[in-house]
């Protein structure tokens, strides 16, 4: 179907983005895959393109580009490879926004530029071994110095992406008691060095899918973070964290329906070329139903993403939309996804077809970014219940 959300240069962008990643991803697959992360000179090569920057301001290296289109063509056509760039969108298109638009102009200028080149990786760590959903519950704390220039930070997260590798984490932490009518009140936001004494980084964690991007359990134990490098004001990180969260759930919600149509696209072929009882799969009703049935879904689906992308290039992408979006692109993906494995039958069993990657790694979009049920908490609520 016709993408009329995108014009001639993101389809030109597109062509590029199809080459490179022929060339750079696609062949060192299997490799990142058993590293469990991509090389850091594949997020340089990647910096050198312009695709960890695309909406960065230009006095910090970045490309200027209004809106998440650029990034929409990206998550296509990674999908369409059945490629991985790691943590490359989680760094430019979740985490990198925090720096820009919470960070002080001293801050952007030592950090945002390192960001763009792929010098500097980010990781946020948010989650805690006994708190996910419920950042109110956080239990890592900060102490401000008696003089001022720095707090001491304890504690430990779990479930980071990027943590084995990053160079910047933004630790979310408590530095004020949560008032009882306020749980959300004394939460802040430290940039902390990953060279930092007393930071570590534990296991790298073994994930049912997305195998090279690395995830990791992360400790603070007396690491010493300047005050300058405090994100916003202190205790108002909850607020921070939710002015970014619609973003991240249209990020997800665009992957997710990239990931769909890329799984029609593999069944398709598969069933063409592969015959049992002398025919091609592909000829069989159950087949043509199956996929006109998925084919239908990702493009409802691909609609309502596209409609979430150009409300956040107009700055009108609500909370409750962005819920709706990421609600309905994964679990269509989730659906799609298993009937065009069950095209493929026992292959689609198999991880050297990219339909299996694929059934693995976006499993886990029903649960970050907020799981499908708090999507509907959220909804809910949007329409008065």
């Amino acid at each position: 179907m016709p993408r009329t959300v995108f014009n001639e240069e993101h389809e030109a962008f597109r062509q590029m983005v199809r080459d490179f990643l022929a060339k750079e991803a696609v062949p060192h697959l299997q490799d990142w895959v058993e590293a469990k992360a991509v090389s850091r000179d594949f997020y340089r090569k990647l910096g050198e393109l312009g695709l960890l920057g695309m909406e960065v301001p230009e006095e910090y290296g970045g490309g200027a580009q209004r809106g998440h289109h650029f990034g929409a063509v990206l998550a296509e056509e990674v999908a369409r490879a059945g490629a991985t760039i790691g943590t490359a969108m989680t760094h430019s298109n979740i985490i990198l926004p925090y720096l820009l638009h919470f960070g002080t102009e001293e801050q952007k200028r030592r950090w945002v530029p390192g960001c763009v080149s792929g010098d500097l990786m980010l990781s946020i760590a948010m989650t805690e071994p006994g708190t996910g959903s419920d950042l109110a519950g956080i239990q890592t704390k900060a102490v401000l110095s008696e003089d001022g220039t720095h707090y001491v930070l304890n504690g430990a997260k779990t479930f980071i992406t990027g943590g084995t590798q990053c160079d910047l984490v933004l630790v979310v932490c408590r530095t004020s008691p949560a008032p009882a009518d306020n749980r959300r009140k004394g939460l802040s936001i430290l940039v902390v060095d990953a060279r930092s004494e007393g930071f570590a980084v534990g296991r790298s964690l073994d994930k049912i899918g997305l195998h090279a991007s690395d995830t990791a359990e992360l400790s603070f134990t007396d690491v010493q973070v300047p005050v300058e490098n405090l994100l916003g004001e202190q205790d108002e990180g909850f607020f921070y964290l939710g002015r970014n969260l619609a973003r991240e759930r249209l990020v997800i919600a665009v992957q997710a329906a990239a990931a769909a149509d890329a799984a029609v696209a593999f069944a398709k072929e598969y069933t063409q070329d592969r015959e049992v009882f002398g025919k091609p799969v592909a000829s069989f009703q159950n087949t043509k139903f199956a996929l006109a049935e998925c084919a239908t879904e990702v493009e409802a689906a691909r609609l309502m993403a596209y409609e979430a992308l150009e409300r956040d290039a107009r700055g009108e992408l609500s909370a409750d939309y962005a819920a709706m979006a990421k609600l309905l692109c994964t679990e269509t993906a989730s659906r799609v996804i298993d009937k065009c494995l069950q095209l493929h039958g026992g292959y689609g069993y198999m991880l050297e077809y990219p339909i299996a990657r694929l059934y693995a790694d976006t499993r886990v979009m029903r649960i970050y970014g907020g799981t499908s049920e708090v999507m509907k908490t959220i909804i809910a609520k949007s329409i008065g219940l």
